[in-house]
């Protein structure tokens, strides 16, 4: 009896803290995408612009987010059943967001930044759970 009380404590623990984490993260993405909007970023190969390029340097962004014990107990379950793992997708749009902010940051004074690419990969406890996931995001920043 005492555990099953204690995996639904943990459940509804790994419920309340992921919830409050999940969306104080997607505040400061939203705030930190607003001050560096300015900032574009694109995958074309060549600049926008055809203003002289006094300099190009290779800038990237990496990070690697967890997911909580609640979401992965339930995409466990929906694993079983099948169907569309929503909570996953919420940690890999977090997790790009993330990564290409931390690109931007690190490319300060640039006009923009060309040629971006995403790599993502699971980091696993095994091959059954992801774990965590982590995205290196990449790309050419010029300045003018």
């Amino acid at each position: 009896m005492y555990d099953i009380l204690f995996f639904i404590i943990l459940l509804s623990l790994g419920f309340v803290v992921g919830s409050i984490i999940e969306k104080n993260h997607y505040k400061s993405l939203e705030d930190r995408e607003e001050k560096l909007k300015i900032l574009p970023v694109i995958s074309l190969k060549k600049p926008i612009f055809d203003e002289e390029i006094k300099e190009v340097k290779l800038v990237s962004g990496s990070v690697v987010i967890s997911i909580d014990f609640f979401k992965r107990f339930l995409a466990g379950l929906i694993n079983f059943f099948g169907g569309n793992i929503s909570s996953y997708e919420t940690l890999i749009d977090r997790a790009r967001r993330e990564a290409t902010l931390r690109m931007k940051d690190n490319a300060l004074g640039a006009s923009e930044i060309i040629n971006v690419k995403i790599e993502t990969s699971s980091i696993s406890k095994n091959a059954q759970n992801i774990g965590s996931v982590e995205v290196f995001v990449y790309g050419s920043a010029v300045y003018r």
